[in-house]
């Protein structure tokens, strides 16, 4: 619902100022997220995914990489790309908090987990120390971490992978932030963990009332946890819709491509995993065509020409490809063609 928007991102263009030129590295994503929603950024490594999270929060560090002027960020009716740098010190963590791709390089070697979840609570809560230190012992119970009075004083180093995960979600909602953004939260993980951690994440989705944005390049860890998908590829947002659209009823040969590439469950088929043949395109070049053509088995003449214009399908499911034209061949999906339900 209108009045449930917590954050608007229109126009998102950022490019980075590279030896070779100017690569443009995200062009022209918007999207809207409501309070408690969940929304998926999925794709190929590089397509934009983790650049366009980053730009929420202003990571990305001129003058190395540049958010155009045409760019709009606006989260709780701010202005986040007006923000002062004290403004954005507050910003961070206390409106919207970020878990890191890789826990073990994101936290502080030198520091105990207790001291690096203090210090965002003595920050933006202005709790002393004592207090900060009751407050770190809880949020490391909600992250279901055993023993937390003894694991406060442990170094990330000391601990599992799925253990400094979990430590990098209580930093992230320390502060109880309105938008959780989690990059790539289960990369690092074998499968159980990345249950575990995906579980945990819903839970307190639940319990907080917490927007989140995850960025992946796997649609199977989305499929039971995403409200709303939006795929991306070089830089761009080609498919998007409900969790539901996207895996029952997507138009996208790249969005096919990538719900190909989920093993099944129960499949007794010897084929091999489908591998999407091809590279991505060299965004330093303008791209005035459909970015996927070259990669695409449905290409025609006219996607190597020209930019495919968004077609609305529904409220909620938009595409922007040439074979939803009226005059263009009707192809039998990968969603008609196999049952992703099995």
């Amino acid at each position: 619902m209108e009045k449930d928007k917590i954050l608007e991102v229109d126009n998102l263009n950022v490019s980075f100022n590279t030896y070779a030129g100017e690569v443009k590295a995200v062009r022209g994503v918007s999207f809207e997220l409501s309070k408690g929603e969940t929304l998926a950024f999925v794709g190929e490594s590089g397509c934009g995914k983790t650049v366009t999270a980053k730009s929420i929060l202003r990571l990305l560090k001129p003058p190395f990489a540049v958010i155009k002027p045409e760019s709009k960020i606006i989260c709780n009716g701010k202005d986040v790309l007006k923000m002062s740098e004290k403004e954005l010190c507050e910003f961070r963590g206390d409106e919207v908090g970020m878990i890191f791709q890789d826990p073990m390089t994101s936290l502080n070697p030198t520091m105990t987990v207790g001291n690096q979840i203090m210090e965002s609570l003595m920050i933006h809560k202005k709790l002393d120390k004592k207090a900060a230190k009751e407050e770190a012992v809880n949020m490391l119970k909600l992250v279901n971490i055993p023993s937390p009075e003894k694991r406060i004083d442990n170094y990330p180093h000391e601990m599992s992978g799925g253990m400094r995960q979990r430590v990098m979600i209580a930093i992230a909602l320390a502060c109880n932030p309105n938008v959780l953004i989690a990059d790539e939260p289960t990369t690092a993980l074998d499968v159980t963990i990345q249950a575990q951690i995906m579980d945990l994440m819903m839970e307190l989705k639940t319990k907080m009332n917490t927007a989140i944005i995850l960025v992946t390049h796997d649609l199977g860890v989305v499929a039971n946890f995403a409200d709303r998908i939006q795929v991306m590829y070089a830089g761009e947002v080609v498919e998007r819709g409900t969790t539901k659209e996207i895996f029952n009823e997507s138009k996208h040969p790249y969005t096919w491509a990538l719900l190909r590439s989920v093993p099944r469950l129960g499949s007794e088929s010897k084929e091999e995993l489908y591998a999407l043949g091809g590279t991505p395109p060299d965004l330093l070049l303008p791209l005035n065509h459909c970015p996927f053509a070259d990669r695409c088995e449905y290409c025609m003449p006219i996607c190597k020409e020209c930019k495919p214009k968004e077609t609305v399908l529904s409220d909620t499911h938009k595409v922007s490809c040439w074979l939803m034209h009226e005059k263009a061949p009707k192809v039998e999906s990968f969603i008609t063609s196999r049952n992703l339900n099995e």
